[in-house]
């Protein structure tokens, strides 16, 4: 072509003003990657195999062209998808009152794990490397300091926390965005269009932009690639999982550890007893959702903090003010060069200050990326700061105390009782930290199919990431209490600890490098000295916890190994699943050939036939007609999909498309619901809106049929006059972009089969010839959709599952029939929510040989 030509010859030509285009206003795209998606009256997927070649595993090896379109009109997932009020704008609206109110909020949710951490940090460290002198604790508290200032504040607050997906973060999040920049995702979504609702930036030709390409077709082009990144984030994910069960057992533990300070007389077996009182009731409260309990122990954290600082500050002054001087690094050297080995120990106990930095990421959905900075940097980290300095000079002249709660030892005696009261509150409120961004991990990780799906509660009508989950609410209550009563000790607790936060550090550290290469393109120095800094500093703590996993903190492994073998057998079942249906749906070429009777008695009525397909007739139809005597005179394929507002008004319910020719009466319907939608309607409400939109749809149709007959004449006057732009990537591959100048994009060659039933008919249509009988057609088929629809609606429910064929693999039959078949009869089904009457219900269960 053209733009091949002039891409071979090294030609940029750049158009000033098109230089970066949101998708809002437009989109790239490879050629025929959108008509793919399009469902015509009666020529399908089948018929265009030069199509089949979009998005195959060798599409790297072709030369890749790249066109920007208008925004469609007629992508029938993406205006599915398209609801009033759907962008997430959760605080883009908020005044100055409900800003602060949401720092307020950030304090209970995100930050009490981390702010809780002066309560073990140097009385684990010191477990593992005693002191023996004031130089050692000056070592010890420049290493927490600055611990401090590299993991939490610049590599979380500063850098991770920007590379959230659309507000959401966690691991999931990260995973996602790379798979929409990137076609690397071996996740069974739907559509690959599913994979192109958020916004995609092209820049300008550059070094950065090449080496992103290469990236990205290196990443595409390895299937290895693609299996390494998904098990990462699988890991990542249940390292995440992991941590929301010890961290709730080692904040109360630590806290009420502090009960031995003040009452001699009280035992291990008293903490431990009191400890698990304390969870319970912890875990009983989590159903009241983040913004209430959030809301409500905001002040208490606050309170925490404050004492922090206050307590900090008067041992500085009553001890020794010169501990400051541990802001220089290189008390750190000295520290090791003393203790070599113990301090190398002493590491993992470190690490622990640290701790909830990957909850400020993880529970990103819950508030907003600016709130969560500014509370860290301007509350947080100064009062930690502080905490751990009072420490540190109350030790320097009280090294006895060192491993027997050096913070409860350093509070004056006036206060001791109020300090321990509050800091029980604040460790309760810190073991909601993690519980928060495991849901939330729990929910992304569900929504892109590697975790069975789970009954969640949404908490706020305003915004969608306050979510509760409660099985695995009580599944990690269980888990903390197993943990507290078989590791009485709180060292112990906290080599678990450090494994499970280190490993999810690590995991997030390798996919933000892929997102610098890959989105951000940042030059290749900051990407490198982000990735060896930080990775190498994660991997030597990490060293140093694992050296110590024989201590019982093994356990925290295998559950962490359980967990990722759960999330593994999901996606590999459910996405041997989903492309098992795909290649099994029925080609248009047989829907044709069979005819308009379908091979069978068309009875009157509609028959509304649930599915998870969004484009092509599911196979399980074809197992309806083989199976049933008679199949409905008007058949709908309802496909539900969930979008991102708490609720669908009725009017903007379905989208309608036909699937096959006018004779045939099939259609294709998206229902959409918000997330606070109550799905249990009255079926008759439900089925009513439905034909008051199929109504809306045919009669859009017949006028955009009229009005494309009378613009026919004036078609073959219009032409487009484009321009080229062509990249040259540094392996050879060609990217041209033609870049038409035209406003007007005409559709493919069918009229529009879609209809938004939120837009207004005109009824003023132009006069032509042959208006009488549009309009007699027009009547014939809503007076047959009425006729169907006073027969009756009957809900056709079908169940697909997957069973291993005979000569697979041993280990393939193990996980499909039997892990995979497990998990499957135990999630939550798909349908769960909808209110179906059992007289109108017939449900056909398909099984699948892979």
């Amino acid at each position: 072509s053209g733009g091949g030509s002039s891409g071979r010859e090294g030609e940029i030509n750049i158009r000033v003003g098109l230089t970066s285009r949101d998708s809002l206003d437009s989109r790239w795209v490879f050629p025929g990657e959108d008509d793919s998606e399009i469902e015509d009256n009666g020529d399908g997927d089948d018929d265009l195999p030069h199509r089949a070649a979009v998005g195959s595993e060798d599409e790297d090896n072709q030369e890749h062209r790249l066109i920007r379109t208008e925004p469609r009109v007629d992508s029938f997932d993406v205006e599915a998808l398209e609801v009033h009020g759907a962008h997430r704008s959760d605080y883009e609206d908020l005044g100055i009152a409900r800003r602060i109110i949401h720092a307020f909020q950030t304090l209970g949710v995100v930050f009490g794990d981390v702010g809780t951490s002066p309560l073990y940090t140097f009385s684990v460290m010191f477990s593992k490397a005693p002191i023996k002198g004031d130089e050692d604790v000056i070592g010890a508290l420049s290493l927490v300091l600055y611990t401090l200032l590299l993991v939490p504040l610049v590599k979380y607050v500063l850098i991770v926390l920007c590379a959230n997906d659309d507000g959401e973060g966690g691991t999931f999040a990260l995973y996602s965005l790379i798979c929409r920049h990137a076609k690397v995702s071996l996740l069974p979504n739907q559509l690959p269009s599913d994979t192109r609702i958020s916004n995609f930036i092209l820049k300008l030709p550059s070094p950065e932009l090449e080496r992103s390409l290469k990236i990205k077709e290196r990443l595409e082009a390895s299937l290895t690639l693609k299996k390494l990144l998904l098990m990462l984030v699988l890991a990542g994910t249940s390292m995440v999982i992991a941590d929301g069960v010890v961290t709730p057992a080692m904040s109360v533990m630590s806290a009420v550890g502090g009960l031995k300070v003040g009452v001699a007389a009280i035992e291990q077996d008293e903490v431990v007893m009191i400890s698990v009182t304390f969870l319970v009731i912890l875990f009983s409260v989590q159903k009241f959702g983040t913004s209430q309990v959030g809301l409500a122990v905001g002040p208490a954290l606050f309170i925490w903090f404050c004492s922090l600082a206050g307590i900090g500050i008067y041992n500085l002054i009553k001890y020794d003010a010169s501990v400051l001087r541990a802001f220089n690094p290189v008390h750190i050297y000295l520290y090791f060069k003393r203790n070599s080995v113990n301090a190398w120990y002493a590491l993992g106990g470190c690490l622990l200050c640290a701790t909830g930095s990957e909850a400020m990421f993880a529970d990103l959905c819950y508030f907003s990326v600016r709130s969560i900075q500014l509370t860290f940097v301007f509350l947080v980290l100064p009062c930690l700061l502080l905490g751990y300095l009072g420490q540190a000079a109350y030790l320097t002249g009280n090294l006895n105390g060192a491993e027997k709660h050096p913070f409860f030892l350093s509070i004056p005696s006036g206060i001791f009782w109020p300090v321990l009261l509050i800091a029980n509150i604040a460790a309760l409120i810190a073991s909601r930290a993690m519980t928060t961004a495991t849901f939330s991990c729990i929910k992304q990780s569900s929504n892109l199919g590697c975790f069975p799906r789970l009954k969640i509660i949404h908490t706020s009508k305003r915004l969608m990431g306050q979510i509760y989950i409660p099985v695995i609410n009580w599944f990690l209550l269980v888990g903390c209490l197993v943990l507290v009563c078989s590791m009485s000790s709180i060292n112990e607790i906290g080599n678990a600890y450090g494994i499970a936060e280190l490993g999810v550090m690590m995991m997030t550290t390798i996919l933000v490098t892929i997102v610098m290469l890959l989105i951000w393109r940042l030059n290749i120095i900051i990407v490198l000295s982000f990735v060896v800094f930080f990775l190498g500093l994660e991997l030597t703590f990490f060293s140093s916890v694992l050296w110590s996993v024989t201590d019982g903190s093994w356990v925290i492994l295998v559950f962490a190994v359980i967990m990722f073998a759960i999330m593994y057998i999901w996606n590999y079942g459910s996405k041997l699943k989903y492309e098992t249906e795909v290649e099994r749906k029925l080609p248009m070429d047989l829907m044709r050939e069979i005819g308009c009777n379908l091979g069978t008695i068309r009875a009157p009525g509609i028959g509304l036939l649930y599915n998870e397909l969004a484009k092509g007739v599911p196979a399980i139809f074809g197992h309806f007609i083989t199976t049933l005597p008679a199949i409905h005179s008007m058949v709908i394929f309802v496909c539900i999909k969930y979008v991102p507002v708490p609720v669908v008004p009725q009017n903007e319910r379905f989208f309608f498309r036909r699937v096959c020719p006018k004779s045939y009466h099939l259609f294709r319907c998206i229902a959409r619901y918000g997330y606070k939608d109550v799905r249990k309607e009255n079926h008759q409400a439900f089925e009513q809106l439905l034909i008051e939109s199929l109504e809306k749809l045919i009669r859009r149709e017949a006028q955009q049929r009229q009005l494309e007959s009378d613009g026919d004449e004036d078609a073959d006057s219009e032409e487009d006059t484009s321009f080229s732009r062509v990249l040259v990537d540094p392996n050879g591959s060609v990217y041209s972009l033609g870049v038409p100048l035209l406003a007007e994009f005409r559709g493919s060659s069918s009229s529009i089969s879609e209809a938004s039933i939120s837009e207004e008919l005109n009824p003023n249509s132009p006069a032509s010839p042959s208006i009488s009988d549009a309009e007699h057609s027009l009547e014939r088929e809503l007076s047959f959709v009425r006729q169907a629809k006073e027969s009756g609606v009957v809900y056709l429910l079908g169940h697909g599952d997957i069973r291993a064929r005979k000569d697979s693999w041993f280990i393939k039959k193990l996980v499909i029939n039997y892990f995979y078949a497990f998990l499957r009869k135990n999630c939550r089904r798909g349908i769960a929510n909808l209110s179906v009457p059992h007289s109108h219900l017939i449900q056909v269960g398909m099984t699948y040989m892979v």
